[in-house]
């Protein structure tokens, strides 16, 4: 090797080690940038060092199980307990009794919590009581989406409503939603109608001034574009107006997805008719724990979810936040979304106006939704095709 080559290996290994430690040291810079590969391998030990710590406080609390055999009279031991009958007999129960195992009474090992599942389908209709609070959580969602729309409209573009409601509007959040049920059971009953009124009235409360704050961020290099032009209040609203609000809308709509689930379990407590609000409230007065814990990480999970899924829907419907130019397929699974948004809207207003049996409204539901469903698969593998060829 000679002396170039051996200079020029000397400077490649300094210029990995500068990089291996300045990544290395991006991990504790304030705000610094951690590569792909950094994120998945920390994510992946952060969720391996939770569970680590979950399973090991269960064995912390756990309890030994003891098993009390019948006492056998020849045993000298006994012969030294000089009480009264029933502490004797409590002693002669302790001398004689055996650990056969731990009770997790308090708390679950993530094992035992993962064999809840298959226990929880077939003893407790996992997948019934699931589908009853998604829908119900959609519903309250829908209702508070179309309310806090036209209520914070009024207030956001009509100065009168503005000078009369903003600070009303705003004193709302301050308001103890979980103290109303009593209210609410009064007003609608103990129906779903109950539930998801109150799960619409406590995302209302937080999304009507979200509106409103959206309609007032609105860029005024915009406007005067539109005020140059010409256009009319409602080719402004149009415009300009709503396309703003709603592509910062489905951002709120995404931190408002953990309150929903809280109100909607409050509800479900109330009056169990269904739901995993109801069925959590059962299985805790059973003491089965693992069941519990559970339920609560399928919550999650569905949070999760739904959380992904506005996201999704952000990218789809205003794809002039992440596209420079139009890509192939956009218009596919914009469609396709619209359709299942415009079914869903309909199997919630169509039984307020007419009595459609419910099967017969979710089978048609269903076709709709598994053709616009279809539509949005062509969308997404043209737009990926389109993607690849770039």
């Amino acid at each position: 090797m000679t002396t170039n080559d051996r200079n020029d290996v000397y400077i490649y290994r300094c210029f990995k080690k500068k990089i291996t430690f300045s990544l290395n040291m991006s991990m504790f810079h304030l705000r610094g940038q951690l590569s792909q590969t950094q994120n998945i391998t920390l994510g992946v030990a952060g969720a391996a060092l939770l569970i680590g710590l979950w399973w090991l406080l269960a064995e912390m609390l756990a309890v030994p199980a003891l098993d009390y055999r019948a006492p056998n009279l020849d045993d000298p031991a006994l012969q030294n307990l000089d009480r009264d009958s029933l502490l004797r007999a409590d002693s002669i129960r302790f001398a004689n009794a055996k650990e056969v195992g731990k009770i997790y009474k308090i708390l679950p090992t993530p094992f035992q919590v993962v064999q809840a599942y298959p226990k929880l389908a077939e003893e407790d209709a996992l997948a019934k009581h699931t589908f009853h609070s998604v829908w119900l959580n959609l519903k309250g969602y829908f209702w508070a989406i179309l309310l806090s729309l036209f209520i914070g409209g009024l207030i956001g573009f009509i100065p009168l409503f503005n000078g009369l409601f903003a600070k009303p509007v705003d004193a709302l959040r301050y308001l103890p939603i979980s103290a109303l049920t009593g209210l609410f059971m009064l007003w609608f009953g103990l129906g779903d109608g109950m539930k998801v009124a109150f799960l619409a009235f406590g995302i209302l409360v937080y999304m009507i001034p979200v509106v409103v704050q959206r309609i007032r961020e609105t860029e005024d290099v915009h406007l005067h574009t539109t005020h140059t032009l010409g256009a009319t209040n409602w080719q402004t609203m149009r415009s300009v107006y709503l396309p703003s609000v709603f592509s910062k809308f489905t951002e709120d709509l995404r931190v408002l997805t953990a309150i929903s689930w809280t109100y909607i379990i409050i509800a479900e407590i109330l009056n169990n008719t269904g739901g995993l609000g109801s069925l959590i409230y059962w299985l805790a007065r059973r003491d089965k724990t693992d069941k519990v814990f559970a339920v609560l990480l399928l919550i999650i999970l569905i949070g999760i979810l739904q959380d992904r899924l506005f996201v999704y829907l952000d990218r789809r419907l205003f794809p002039y936040k992440y596209y420079k130019t139009k890509a192939d397929g956009l218009k596919e699974a914009q469609t396709g979304i619209y359709v299942i948004l415009g079914t869903f809207a309909l199997a919630v207003l169509l039984p307020l106006f007419a009595n459609i049996p419910a099967g017969m409204l979710l089978q048609g539901a269903g076709l709709v939704i598994l053709a616009a469903i279809g539509l949005i698969v062509m969308g997404e593998l043209k737009l990926w095709k389109g993607l690849q060829g770039a």
